[in-house]
């Protein structure tokens, strides 16, 4: 099953800046070596160590583990709508929280950065201890509505500045445990929901997030998951009939994985019908794939979870101060994409929560680069249904020295499992497997 439909380019390479400085004043912005191979290279990481049997259809990748493999007999029930859905924006390369949510309390924070920190009086939503980057306007009419929190100093419990080795811990979120699957995954299949396909990963290649045994689609642009030949996609036509025909009997891990891909693109089909809106207002590259995001969730499908990357957060070198450059490039893609796709989803947004992840933070002190080099604790956005608007933090308080980070003093999974717990009826527990977690207070019951 194959297709000549082009696909979209990664996702997480840096958009190009609509005003660029001259070379000699602001160099290609550019990470570790590690950074830059972790974006390219990140559905690798579980090819090996999840087996499974993962299908190209068109444009499409349908994942299928024997463990969830369907038995010979093809049956294409109608998609159930979920009842709440949870969106993960991952920003690859490390972001810097400090930049992001700024602690304008923090003289340190000042200190150490004397090219790149952001003045007090730039930012927005300010409270006596923080306020958000300029870049982020945005989303203050979610902030003002009360629909989007901020929780700082949040990471890995144990400090890992590989980016590779800390997305792993990240998405697996049980360390130290033979589970072998992502997060979101095993969310899915402890939910009450059911679908075709309840996980979907919009960009290049399958994260650990949403690896494991319940079905996952993962495509780089919604219209290209599709077979070739004609109205393929339609149940009732000739090639799909004969498909159908040839796969409905055929045992094993393939065969259950076909039959699913094949019933997946019937189920999404009528995402495919919604018309994209918002086009003009999408900013970049991530803009793009919420589009997507939205189009599938309007069209009521089943999908229960979603993860999107955006990458080129790993930003050691010229990331630029308040009046521009590359940290005011990514964070105004980041905010303009998330407020368009609530805006963009309409009624459809009650049911929708969104929650941003990193590997680890930043160090408080920029470098001679005029970046910032690896650190541990940062910040994650929780927008959307259920949440109750503010900055949420056991603060820790910063030190300007040249190995300072700043301290995780909320593990990271605390917030993930507020939010399942708030959402949906998966237990912590069973999605968190081996970890206690204590609220914050930040979400509302359905």
């Amino acid at each position: 099953m194959s297709t000549s439909t082009p696909r979209r380019t990664l996702r997480s390479v840096p958009a190009t800046p609509a005003d660029p400085a001259p070379a000699a004043e602001q160099p290609q912005p550019a990470g570790c070596d590690e950074g830059c191979r972790v974006t390219n290279r990140r559905s690798l990481l579980r090819g090996a160590i999840l087996g499974g049997t993962s299908v190209m259809v068109g444009g499409a990748s349908i994942t299928y583990s024997g463990a969830a493999a369907a038995a010979p007999g093809l049956v294409t029930p109608a998609p159930r709508p979920a009842s709440s859905v949870i969106v993960v924006v991952s920003m690859r390369g490390a972001a810097d929280g400090l930049s992001i949510v700024v602690p304008h309390a923090e003289l340190a924070y000042y200190a150490g950065r004397p090219t790149t920190a952001i003045p007090k009086a730039s930012l927005l939503g300010a409270d006596a201890q923080f306020g958000f980057h300029p870049a982020m306007a945005p989303l203050m009419p979610l902030w003002k509505a009360g629909r989007l929190a901020a929780v700082h100093a949040t990471g890995l419990p144990v400090a890992n500045r590989s980016h590779f080795a800390a997305m792993e811990e990240l998405e697996d979120a049980a360390p130290g445990s033979e589970t072998r699957s992502g997060w979101l995954n095993r969310l899915v299949g402890a939910n009450g929901d059911h679908a075709t396909v309840e996980a979907l990963a919009v960009g290049n290649g399958l994260p650990a997030l949403v690896s494991g045994p319940q079905p996952t689609m993962s495509f780089d642009e919604l219209d290209s998951a599709e077979l070739a030949g004609g109205n393929a996609r339609d149940n009732r036509s000739p090639r799909r009939k004969a498909l159908n025909r040839l796969w409905a009997t055929q045992g094993g891990e393939m065969g259950g994985s076909v039959r699913t891909a094949l019933t997946s693109l019937v189920d999404l089909a009528p995402a495919q019908d919604v018309r994209p809106a918002y086009r003009s207002a999408y900013p970049g590259q991530l803009g793009g794939a919420l589009q997507d995001v939205a189009r599938v969730l309007k069209a009521d499908i089943g999908v229960a979870a979603v993860t999107v990357d955006t990458g080129s957060w790993d930003m050691h070198v010229n990331m630029g101060g308040p009046g521009g450059g590359w940290m005011v490039d990514n964070v105004s893609e980041l905010a303009g994409s998330i407020a368009t796709f609530f805006t963009d989803l309409g009624p459809v947004a009650d049911k929708v929560t969104l929650v941003t992840i990193t590997e680890f933070g930043r160090r408080v002190q920029e470098n001679g680069s005029r970046g910032t080099d690896h650190g541990w604790g940062g910040v994650m956005l929780v927008a959307g249904a259920g949440v109750k608007g503010g900055y949420y933090s056991r603060w820790p308080g910063l030190e300007n020295t040249l190995d300072a980070d700043l301290a995780v003093t909320t593990d990271y999974r605390d917030v993930l499992a507020e939010v399942v717990t708030a959402r949906t009826s998966a237990s912590a527990a069973a999605v968190f497997p081996g970890h206690s977690w204590s609220s914050l207070g930040m979400m509302r019951a359905a």
